[in-house]
């Protein structure tokens, strides 16, 4: 597959929005400041849904432990891909969203020109070591109008963005603790995914990468 860098580890402003696509954007460190409000809310969350291994609908195991909150949660099994009012190893309710985490994916949206984003799903994505994300497109939603907001904390990882065919070329994001990558209107049904997560330990999560990815489900 051919390949463009897109270097964001080291932009010559950090602090500016990093373009990626026409409605496509990079907020190097948006949400550092809400960090420490985050990760007891993030805690809460995954011990009322704790992370698991979901299956596809093909049978098999996805590295990635994930769980969700919000008024729907996304999850795979034998019967496909879709979004659930409940959590199916309780049978409860997720977890409510956050303020915090919606007052934050708010702000982002409208710094990229999504001034009425309206999350009602958060889906919780762990990655350790290793763990990669294939090319694919965000195509379980109801409104495709709305954008997708992904905060990113721990280890650093690169994201793929690519076209609108699996195999058009794709931009290599770097994306750090912190970075939120907001993308919509033109751009929302982008494949995109995540190369494999180097080794490395960061000083709050240890070797671990947490993705907060927020939609409109519903």
């Amino acid at each position: 597959m051919m390949q463009t860098e897109l270097d964001l580890f080291n932009p010559h402003d950090p602090l500016q929005p990093q373009w990626v696509g026409t409605q496509a954007v990079v907020l190097p460190g948006f949400a550092l400041q809400q960090v420490q409000a985050l990760l007891p809310v993030l805690r809460q969350i995954i011990a009322q849904a704790p992370l698991r291994h979901m299956f596809t609908p093909g049978g098999l195991k996805m590295a990635v432990g994930l769980t969700n909150c919000g008024a729907l949660g996304w999850v795979s099994d034998r019967h496909g891909y879709r979004y659930s009012a409940v959590d199916p190893l309780s049978n409860q309710p997720w977890p409510a969203l956050p303020e915090v985490l919606l007052g934050l994916a708010n702000r982002a949206a409208s710094l990229a020109g999504f001034s009425d984003f309206h999350a009602d799903a958060c889906l919780v994505n762990c990655y350790r070591p290793g763990n990669r994300l294939s090319l694919h497109q965000d195509r379980d939603e109801r409104d495709f109008d709305q954008p997708i907001v992904s905060i990113s904390l721990g280890l650093p990882a690169v994201f793929l963005l690519g076209g609108h065919a699996r195999n058009a070329p794709t931009q290599r994001i770097g994306l750090r603790h912190g970075d939120v990558l907001v993308w919509g209107g033109e751009d929302r049904l982008r494949f995109h995914g995540v190369l494999p997560l180097k080794p490395g330990s960061h000083p709050l999560l240890g070797e671990l990468r947490i993705n907060l990815t927020l939609r409109k489900a519903g």
